[in-house]
């Protein structure tokens, strides 16, 4: 694996109004002779309350604004609910043909709609999770999750010494879902090699809702009291457990997933140790400008698994993602330079789909 965390402020050197040009060798397929018409495309995600899936959408919606001349539709169930997706991926098909960008939890759901999308002819890119098999889509956008928890499990490591005993307690905000499960087996992997000495316990079951999964978290907290860490694998964790470290008045080592407001301010406050972010903005930008290019060239779509890395996030660069994060136009001026990169060299980040992990 290799290991793709940019840790520097991007700045703005390359324009961000001129990304839509990036990668445009490198871009995807289609009939050609679209290059003024307006294009109707879509953005489908799994939630629009949660923060992971609404950075997805924003940094889409980046891409089409650069772009220019993009109609781009942004919708998802409000709270997790895969046969709603279904459907509004359905109409999505009829509605926004040039296009779509796909982001689901149930990716199972997806096999028959995704065939009648390539038998339509709308092309599809799979974001976030990997396209399910028996499908035509060609184009997976995602961070690898395994290194993901790797990198979070070696940052969490510096704060426990070698020779500590006692227990670590994973948390798994949707049992089941392979992407935080490789999250999972990818942290465990790293503590069980360097502190041996360590129990790992979990993962238990931590809830993906913001309320559910703090009720989840005491109840697991109170049943696994003085463990040396607490760590989660999604948006919600770093939360919950910095909110419960305020009301009990407990300290623990806290690590977890995204750049949630409040998980930064947690890290911030120093409730949280570390934050993994699957850098979920530059996904959705990503996918959403080979979708254009696609159509706007005429040249056929990548193929595979384009790995677009992943970000420690700790106090020593707590303040820069923090104003990263203000509004979409700092979050396009930080990730400028990545973006830029990345679309001028494909073949860096692009493996085997079946490589995804």
């Amino acid at each position: 694996m290799r290991t793709r965390s940019f840790l520097t402020y991007a700045g703005v050197a390359c324009g961000v109004a001129a990304l839509a040009a990036c990668g445009t060798s490198s871009a995807s397929g289609g009939s050609g002779g679209n290059a003024n018409r307006t294009l109707h495309m879509a953005f489908i995600y799994a939630d629009t309350t949660q923060n992971p899936f609404q950075e997805m959408a924003l940094g889409a919606k980046a891409a089409s604004n650069d772009a220019g001349n993009v109609d781009l539709t942004e919708v998802g169930p409000s709270g997790i609910n895969g046969p709603t997706e279904v459907t509004e991926f359905q109409s999505a098909t009829r509605s926004s043909p040039d296009g779509i960008g796909l982001e689901t939890l149930t990716p199972d759901l997806f096999v028959r709609p995704l065939l009648q999308a390539s038998d339509a002819n709308v092309p599809v890119v799979a974001v976030d999770t990997q396209p399910p098999n028996g499908t035509k889509v060609g184009l997976y956008v995602g961070n690898s999750n395994t290194e993901l928890g790797e990198m979070l499990g070696t940052e969490i490591l510096k704060r426990i010494p070698v020779g500590t005993t006692g227990n670590v307690v994973l948390g798994d905000d949707i049992p089941g879902l392979t992407l935080l499960q490789q999250r999972l087996d990818g942290m465990k992997k790293v503590i069980q090699e360097q502190r041996p000495t360590l129990t790992v316990l979990g993962p238990f079951d931590s809830g993906s809702e913001p309320t559910d999964n703090f009720t989840k978290w005491n109840d697991i907290v109170k049943a696994h009291p003085g463990a040396v860490a607490y760590l989660g694998v999604g948006a919600s964790d770093a939360v919950s457990l910095a909110l419960i470290q305020k009301n009990t008045g407990q300290r623990f080592i806290v690590g977890s997933c995204d750049p949630d407001a409040s998980a930064l301010q947690g890290v911030k406050d120093g409730y949280v140790a570390a934050l993994a972010s699957p850098e979920h903005w530059l996904k959705g930008y990503v996918a959403m400008n080979l979708l254009i290019q696609h159509v706007r060239t005429g040249k056929p779509l990548p193929s595979g698994w384009w790995n677009s890395g992943g970000l420690i996030i700790n106090s020593s660069n707590i303040d820069q993602i923090i104003a990263r994060q203000q509004n979409a136009q700092t979050r396009a001026a930080w990730f400028a330079n990545e973006v830029k990169l990345q679309l001028a060299n494909p073949s860096k980040y692009l493996e085997p789909m079946t490589a995804a992990n």
